[in-house]
């Protein structure tokens, strides 16, 4: 198949070519939600071919220390302060009145004209591994891993609200369009897996602090459909209708594929359209993925002392720590990016319930899964990243803790992240980020540059203007690169 050139597809849009496509009235492509790799494998800059990178880049600008990304997305926003930031002062003043000079003039999301009051972290904390770091006493399988963590204490975003914190800290942008940092990997570098999507998502949900999440997280934008995300069902079969109906064999089945791709071939000879392309590949890869996907949703397969080294009671019970799992078992078989929601963290009440119920969510699966990885040998290539779309206020709401976009946590772990330590902090009382502050635009070039991509030079012309994820900000983070 020819490799996709934007320029010629530009230039391909006159106005009988419009003609043409409304005839024919294309619409949405038939499996949209399936994604193929792009062309043949690019050489890079000395001639060689890093396994997998048959994307749209023609080389590697950096050095490759990760292949894959596994986001784990912390839907709502889990509090600081109860996870990986420290603060005594802050507890010894909970209760009282929160300081004025911090918080004059500072935009708020529901707490703004209340009396604003101290809210102290209800949970003791505890140094974990040599590198003592800190780590809530809620985690504590999290900290059995410490040593393998880099925590950034001083991340801030720029939207205070959940959809749109969630699209910023996803695509670099509020603006609806934008392509997810997900699609920006699968279009830059391409994917190693030949029946499976390149970008997969699996959502899971806890008792409290149920923060709706949209498809457009994982939106490949302005880019091609192809390098769209694919939500994969966390419980019964993975995707609809991944089996033949009764009385259609496989034989069948693939001269309906065989038959299809001529036509569309007979179409894309006519006209430059990169969903021309989109639609043959995923109607190949959907007859593909009749085979491999229930392979790999099969967990009777892992053993049961891995099973037990997740926590998990029953395959396929749609819990984040099957997803954890299923996340090893996709970056096995060369999945560019994989995305594991869990909506529990939006606690404006019931903070210290809340975060009980869902930290024993998480905390198991997620150690499960860095230990997991690291005895494969595949932690050093792989990129963890575990976090919310913003962290939470110092000061209480209720029974609980506001958005809070000046100052919170995530932690990365593998990848050719530096082990074992922490970055950046925030002011005693956790409000604003202080030493060394990250922004979202400076961990998304941090991201790219450890996967061998310099954040400047990925980019799509779109309406005359060069999209990128990083926007025209950001800047790579080398106090956090081994």
């Amino acid at each position: 198949m020819p490799r996709y050139d934007p320029t010629t597809h530009a230039l391909s849009i006159n106005r009988r070519a419009f003609l043409l496509q409304s005839a024919y009235g294309l619409g949405g492509a038939a499996f949209a939600m399936l994604a193929q790799r792009l062309g043949a494998a690019i050489p890079t800059a000395d001639g060689a071919r890093p396994p997998g990178w048959n994307g749209a880049l023609r080389e590697a600008h950096l050095p490759i220390r990760a292949k894959r990304i596994i986001f784990m997305c912390m839907a709502g926003g889990p509090s600081q302060f109860e996870t990986f930031d420290w603060k005594p002062q802050l507890k010894a003043l909970d209760g009282q009145p929160f300081p004025e000079s911090f918080t004059k003039g500072q935009q708020l999301a529901q707490l703004q004209n209340t009396e604003l009051k101290a809210r102290g972290p209800f949970t003791a904390f505890n140094k974990h591994g040599q590198s003592g770091i800190e780590v809530s006493e809620l985690f504590p399988h999290i900290g059995s891993v410490a040593d393998e963590l880099c925590v950034i204490r001083s991340m801030h975003t720029e939207q205070i609200n959940h959809d749109t914190a969630h699209a910023f800290m996803n695509t670099g942008s509020i603006i609806k369009g934008r392509p997810s940092m997900g699609s920006w990997m699968l279009y830059g570098l391409g994917a190693e897996s030949q029946d499976l999507p390149g970008f997969i998502v699996l959502t899971s949900a806890g008792k409290f602090g149920l923060q709706p999440i949209s498809a457009r997280q994982w939106s490949s934008g302005v880019l091609p459909s192809k390098f769209q995300g694919i939500q994969f069902q966390s419980r019964g079969d993975a995707v609809h209708y991944v089996g033949n109906p009764d009385g259609v064999c496989q034989s069948t089945q693939r001269q309906v594929v065989d038959e299809i791709r001529r036509l569309n071939g007979m179409f894309a000879e006519e006209q430059i359209d990169p969903e021309i392309a989109t639609r043959i590949a995923q109607y190949e890869l959907a007859f593909k993925m009749q085979t491999s996907v229930p392979e790999l949703t099969d967990l009777s397969r892992e053993s049961r002392e891995t099973l037990d080294l997740y926590g998990i009671k029953e395959s396929g019970d749609g819990s984040f720590a099957s997803n954890c799992l299923l996340a090893r078992r996709l970056a096995e078989r060369g999945v560019r990016m994989i995305q594991l929601y869990h909506r529990a963290w939006d606690h404006h009440g019931q903070l210290e319930p809340g975060m009980k119920s869902a930290a024993q969510d998480v905390d198991q699966g997620t150690a499960a899964l860095i230990k997991d990885l690291k005895q494969r040998g595949m932690l050093d290539d792989t990129l963890i990243l575990w976090g919310g779309e913003f962290g939470r206020t110092p000061m209480g709401q209720g029974t609980g803790r506001d958005h809070h976009i000046l100052g919170f946590s995530v932690f990365l772990a593998g990848g050719g992240v530096k082990a074992g330590t922490t970055y950046g902090s925030t002011d005693e009382l956790g409000y604003r980020a202080l030493e060394n502050p990250v922004s979202v635009h400076d961990l998304h070039a941090t991201m790219l540059a450890l996967m061998g991509v310099d954040h400047q030079r990925l980019n799509r012309k779109f309406q005359g203007l060069d999209v990128r994820l990083t926007g025209v900000a950001g800047e790579v983070v080398k106090g956090i690169m081994a």
